[in-house]
């Protein structure tokens, strides 16, 4: 009965070591906070993922639905970050997503949003208005 139980214990003390761990994105979810001053608000950027896997930014189709990094979208979020660094305004960035799109398309483009270094982003159900 012992060695049963040791054997136990060995089979959960070795799969505790193929555990993975993912990757953390840090993003800044928008809150509230009480402000004394007048607030100059983002500019606002929505990112759209069909079905398919297309990728909108501001209705702009932007790589193919099977590329992974998206390089197109990753270049147009660095130039949106450096003209709002320019310009001194913070980029809000707003996703919605379709009800049937893949969540590895949604993780590709928050793995483009954090190389952007953009970290102020915001999910929203159903399409942009």
């Amino acid at each position: 009965m012992i060695d049963v139980v040791f054997v136990i214990l060995l089979f959960f003390i070795v799969q505790a070591s193929d555990i993975q761990v993912e990757n953390a994105h840090v993003t800044k979810l928008p809150g509230t906070v009480e402000s004394k001053e007048a607030v100059s608000l983002p500019d606002e950027v929505a990112v759209r993922i069909e079905d398919d896997g297309q990728v909108y930014l501001n209705d702009d189709p932007l790589d193919s639905p099977t590329t992974k990094n998206l390089p197109e979208f990753a270049s147009s979020l660095n130039q949106l970050r450096e003209s709002s660094d320019a310009s001194k305004a913070e980029i809000l960035v707003t996703i919605y997503a379709n009800e049937l799109a893949r969540y590895e398309r949604v993780i590709d483009v928050l793995d483009a949003l954090s190389r952007a270094k953009i970290t102020n982003v915001t999910f929203q159900a159903g399409s942009p208005e």
